[in-house]
């Protein structure tokens, strides 16, 4: 085999490695979640916030959706998110952080500490 044609194919492979390589992004499911209307009603908003942070049963389908990887998602700032999953979590960080820093800082601390416990365990 000549020299070219090695070249060609480690070029070949090497770009189907790449291919391969590139993360799977989160299922869009409940991409159409409104956001808005979780976020402005005090009952949801605190009830999501609970089940993402362990303190309350996850009750509906897509709090158990997102609780599986909400932790991941910030972060890798979001590295296998949809582009409206990108949304929310940019909207849902600047909501907390202008109306309840407190809890934005819970929620975070959380996060951080399930996202350490989750890479002990592999």
């Amino acid at each position: 085999m000549t020299t070219r044609l090695i070249g060609v194919y480690l070029v070949i492979i090497f770009g189907l490695m790449c291919v391969y390589a590139e993360e799977e992004l989160y299922s869009d499911k409940y991409d159409n979640i409104d956001i808005d209307g979780i976020l402005n009603n005090d009952r949801l908003r605190n009830q999501h916030r609970r089940c993402y942070i362990g303190l309350a049963p996850c009750i509906t389908a897509d709090m158990k959706f997102y609780k599986k990887f909400i932790g991941e998602a910030i972060a890798t700032k979001c590295r296998r998110c949809t582009e409206k999953q990108k949304q929310n979590l940019n909207k849902l960080a600047d909501w907390y952080v202008t109306n309840k820093p407190e809890e934005w800082n819970e929620f975070i601390a959380k996060m951080i500490e399930a996202q350490r416990e989750k890479n002990r365990g592999r």
